[in-house]
Order: structure tokens, then C-alpha cells, then sequence
């Protein structure tokens, strides 16, 4: 059994999504202590809680110590089982962090799969689901995964209510990944996502998010959207030849709506500024299915601590296979060694 500190570097969910993952992979149990000892509200949380189980449910695996709160689990996993699935996080804990979870084990599956996971889709701290169909898929695609994503509806914070289905094929042709400049540049747009919200606050975001970046009108787009609750996160895209890039910020009570799309503004900004194809979030996705499959080579700028982090916990079930250079100029490029 191999044992990990969930209160290593980052210290988050991500420890726990990555380990149950690779375990269920690998089939090699896992023990994981301390987990997310350092945040404000420690353990596991609803959207851990149903991330490990639905890992175990997909896996034919069995859990201990799997309830809220719960600052360790032991996890045995079985095989990963092709099927259709069905999880319920019960709050509006994110919905793409449980596919996090159980997508690379479904990969794995003899056959084709389908799963449906209700809960947030638009929360601050995970990807939100455009962010998964249009930037984290296709990278993927071009490594040989089949697999889709559809949002079903919109669950913000803190109503949830939200629901995406995913359907996966058993990854058969295993490429690696080349992903070192964007290409030309190909479109830019944003929408602004709200719900049960005055007509107000989406107009003075547009209004902001066009000064701050200097778009034109015709680039934003405003859209109310049904969801359980009050809503409300701007999406914003740079597609390129090579690559798609999503920048998310989300709406709060209290949080001016021009604060919102400066925070958006602030990401695309961040990004434009090296030449880097690959954003810190797709970075830090793109480690473990390289890692399980042809490995691959791509550009992105300094690691994130969430990045090195998931490094560190792939490496104590695969070895060293993930390697980051400095190539100065802001950029860096990472290498994953492949296990195909």
C-alpha cells in the first residue's frame, strides 16, 4: 500500500483525486493522511466524499474511513469496470473535479462508458465546464481520447442544481502530445453568464471586460441561463491554431461586477504575456493523462504549486516521469514520460 501526505505542497483535493485515481489505475491500494489538514475547513468535503466514491464505484474498489470529515482513507481498488453511472455530490461542489477523478479511470475500462454528475458546474477553485469542453478534450483528442462532454444545466454556488453527462471511450490509440507554440491566432470571445440576477450586473461586466481588454463590443456576449439559485461567472476564450484557452471568474455577494471582470481581464492578460501555449490550469490537467499514456512535450509558463504538486504524487506511483525546465523568458516546458 502506498501511502500519501494530503498535506504535502498545494494541500488540496487535488492529492486526493490524483492518488484514488492513479491507485484505481495501477491497482495498487492507497492510504492518504492528513487530508487537506491546512485548509479552513479540513477533511473531506461532499465534493472529496463523492469523488472517492464514485473512483471506488467505477473501480470495483472498497473505501475506509470515506465519510465527512474524515481526515484519512484507505482505498483497494479493483479493475476499472465499464458501465453507466450516475453521482450526486448533494451540494454545489464542483461536478468537473468528480470527472477529474473518474475519467482517467473509465479510459481504462474494456468498454464504452457513461457517467452523469449532478452538483455545481460553475464554481470558483475548479475548471468550469467550458473550460473542460473546449480547452482540456482537445488537447486530449489530439492524444487519442474519445470522450465528450455535455452541461445538462447550470448549477452555481451555492444552490447547485447543476448536471453534466460524459460519455468515454476505452483510450485504444495512445499518442503523445507536441504542444509547443499556439499558432496563429484564430477567435477571441467572452459571454456573461447569469442567473436570477438584475439586467444590470451583466451589462457593467461586458462594459468592463471590453476597457480592460480592449475588445470590441461584438467580442461579449450576455446570456441568462436557467439554474436552482442566483448566478453568475464570466467565460472568456483565445483560440488559437494549437490551442484553446478558458479564463474564468465568478461572481460573489458583496463582489462588484466590475471587480469580476478585472479578475477575468487580469487572467487573459497573464496568459498573452508569454508566448507559452499552454495555461497554468491545462498544465496541471494535462500531467496524468500524459503520464498514463504516450507521454508528450508542451511550453507553459512558471509551474504552478498546484502543478508541482500533482508532479509529486504521480511520481510515488509511476517514478520521476514528469520533468520541468526553466527556459527563461517566463516560459518553461514539461515532459512526461509516457507509460505507452
Amino acid at each position: 500500500m502506498i501511502t500519501i501526505d494530503g498535506s504535502q505542497g498545494e494541500g488540496g483535493g487535488q492529492i486526493l483525486r490524483t492518488a484514488v485515481a492513479l491507485a484505481a489505475i495501477a491497482g495498487v491500494p492507497v492510504k492518504i493522511e492528513r487530508i487537506r489538514s491546512r485548509r479552513l475547513k479540513p477533511g473531506l468535503q461532499r465534493q472529496h466524499l463523492a469523488a472517492v466514491q464514485a473512483a471506488a464505484q467505477v473501480s470495483g474498489g472498497s473505501l475506509e474511513g470515506a465519510a465527512l470529515g474524515s481526515s484519512e482513507i484507505a482505498f483497494v481498488p479493483g479493475k476499472p469496470r465499464a458501465g453507466d453511472y450516475a453521482f450526486d455530490i448533494g451540494t454545489a461542489g464542483s461536478t468537473t473535479l468528480v470527472l477529474q477523478t473518474v475519467l482517467p479511470i473509465l479510459l481504462g475500462a474494456a468498454g464504452p462508458s457513461t457517467a452523469i454528475v449532478r452538483g455545481g458546474t460553475h464554481n470558483s477553485m475548479a475548471p468550469p465546464v467550458e473550460f473542460i469542453q473546449e480547452s482540456f478534450l482537445p488537447a486530449l483528442r489530439s492524444v487519442g481520447v474519445v470522450a465528450t462532454l455535455e452541461l445538462l444545466r447550470h448549477g452555481f454556488h451555492s444552490a447547485g442544481g447543476g448536471a453534466i453527462r460524459v460519455a468515454v471511450q476505452p483510450w485504444e490509440n495512445r499518442a503523445p502530445l507536441r504542444l509547443l507554440e499556439r499558432g496563429k491566432a484564430v477567435s477571441r470571445s467572452a459571454d456573461v453568464l447569469t442567473s436570477s440576477l438584475p439586467a444590470h450586473v451583466a451589462a457593467r461586466e461586458a462594459e468592463a471586460l471590453k476597457h480592460g481588454l480592449h475588445w470590441s463590443r461584438q467580442d461579449i456576449a450576455s446570456r441568462v441561463v436557467p439554474a436552482h439559485g442566483p448566478g453568475n461567472a464570466i467565460i472568456a476564450r483565445l483560440r488559437f491554431e494549437e490551442v484553446a484557452a478558458v479564463f474564468t471568474a465568478f461572481g460573489e455577494i458583496r463582489k462588484p461586477a466590475e471587480q469580476v471582470a478585472e479578475e477575468c481581464a487580469r487572467q487573459v492578460r497573464h496568459y498573452l504575456e508569454a508566448e507559452a501555449p499552454v495555461c497554468d490550469h491545462l498544465a496541471d490537467q494535462l500531467l496524468l493523462p500524459l503520464a498514463l499514456g504516450a507521454g508528450g512535450v508542451f511550453r507553459t509558463r512558471r509551474p504552478s504549486l498546484h502543478t508541482l504538486t500533482n508532479a509529486s504524487i504521480i511520481a510515488a506511483f509511476l517514478g520521476p516521469v514528469v520533468k520541468m525546465t526553466e527556459d527563461g523568458d517566463k516560459n518553461w516546458t514539461v515532459t512526461v514520460r509516457g507509460q505507452r
